[in-house]
């Protein structure tokens, strides 16, 4: 695995939307997906496309040291960087680095519930602002060669028309913008928390097929609640691609079967040891880089979820791992650990 790109050295991105194969993807999701998680991921499938957690416009052409928000690996292609902001001018000037920083798409996020990103007009609150959205998605597009996507959700609050979505969709798809990724799920903008919202307002698939049969034309993209690959099979005879999100965090084994399935080409690991061993190696360098154990290993909790020892492996890396001077020792000890479960077993 190579090196933390920085925005001048990054690889020359994809050209063309027809370039970025999304038929399987992780959602963005804050402080989940970050690229130390992105790069494990990588351990268990090369084809998935990966999101950053999204990165606010603010923060990209105000905040301190911007660029730490474009670093990733190497390894992390294809991988898209997904913004959150309204102001057409600023998403412009945002696409255009997130296209220097060498990612092969851009997202805007219009599917975020959270009050805190609704005070300054981020999110799901912008579907109830077509206008400023075909703004921002004209301006992306305009700044830059890389495809522009939008993400957003199939309504606001108690709208439970089809034609809201209906609407939003052919009013965006005027801008240029052919793949909009569809959480299924209405966004409740007063009353719920970001998490209630992923679960509470009830899944309609069949708003986001019937996109498909609406937009032809368009690649469609669903989101929300996929759990398994049969699943995410079923889903794809529907429409163009699936987006898992939280089930790719806490399952990360589940995404050893999607370039085989859904891809079809080779497994890049035939067992969680593999994945694991693969890993070491970027531990141990953001370790020396100064990185502290339990910022890596917290994405790979899961990795055991449903096998004996997977509790333990948990166990041990959250009591040692969190440790200021925890090194790689750690790690090695929890994988032994289950080695040992397993064989007693």
């Amino acid at each position: 695995m190579t090196d933390n790109k920085v925005i001048e050295n990054n690889p020359t991105p994809l050209k063309s939307s027809d370039s970025v194969d999304r038929r399987f993807s992780i959602a963005p999701m804050m402080d989940w997906t970050t690229s130390d998680y992105r790069v494990f991921a990588r351990t268990l499938t090369k084809n998935t496309l990966l999101y950053s957690e999204m990165v606010t416009s603010g923060a990209l052409l105000h905040g301190n040291h911007p660029e730490r928000f474009l670093r990733y690996d190497d390894c992390e292609h294809p991988i898209a960087l997904q913004l959150g902001g309204s102001d057409a001018n600023d998403l412009g000037k945002c696409a255009k680095m997130a296209e220097q920083a060498g990612f092969d798409e851009v997202n805007l996020n219009a599917g975020c519930p959270s009050d805190r990103v609704q005070n300054s007009l981020i999110g799901a609150c912008l579907m109830a602002h077509p206008n400023k959205v075909k703004d921002a998605m004209k301006a992306m597009q305009d700044a830059c060669d890389l495809p522009v996507t939008i993400k957003h959700r199939i309504g606001l609050d108690d709208e439970e028309s089809y034609d809201f979505v209906r609407d939003f969709v052919g009013e965006i798809a005027t801008t240029g913008v052919t793949t909009f990724i569809v959480h299924a799920r209405n966004a409740i903008l007063q009353g719920l928390s970001p998490k209630e919202n992923r679960e509470v307002p009830p899944l309609k698939y069949h708003y986001v097929h019937q996109l498909k049969q609406d937009f032809p034309d368009l690649e469609i993209i669903i989101n929300g609640g996929i759990k398994t690959i049969e699943e995410s099979q079923e889903q794809l005879t529907k429409i163009d691609g699936v987006m898992v999100g939280r089930e790719a965090y806490h399952n990360p084994w589940l995404l050893s079967q999607v370039d085989e399935a859904l891809f079809h080409g080779q497994p890049l690991v035939t067992d969680r040891y593999q994945a694991l061993e693969a890993f070491v190696p970027y531990v141990e360098r953001k370790l020396n880089e100064g990185e502290r154990l339990l910022h890596l290993t917290r994405h790979i909790l899961g990795i055991f979820q449903g096998i004996a020892g997977g509790k333990q492996f948990r166990r041990y890396l959250s009591e040692k791992g969190h440790k200021a001077d925890a090194t790689i020792n750690v790690l090695l000890e929890a994988i032994d650990l289950v080695k040992h479960h397993q064989h007693k077993g």
